[in-house]
């Protein structure tokens, strides 16, 4: 009988891909940067940027209960 994978089974597959392929690597870490860039970019656009950007997103979040 076949044992299905577990979450575990799959961050060890992942693991050892990184270990013998450093480009995979490379991708995530492209990949994040581009998530992490295109969020900042959404945030400066909703709230503006340095003191203004807190006030807006406190103001926000007020608005929405979550403060």
């Amino acid at each position: 009988m076949k044992k299905n994978k577990s979450r575990l089974d799959y961050v060890e597959y992942y693991a050892e891909l990184l270990r013998t392929d450093n480009s995979i690597f490379e991708q995530h870490k492209k990949f994040i940067e581009s998530q992490y860039d295109a969020s900042k970019s959404l945030f400066q656009n909703m709230f503006g940027k340095g003191k203004e950007f807190k006030i807006n997103a406190r103001k926000y979040l007020r608005q929405r209960g979550l403060i």
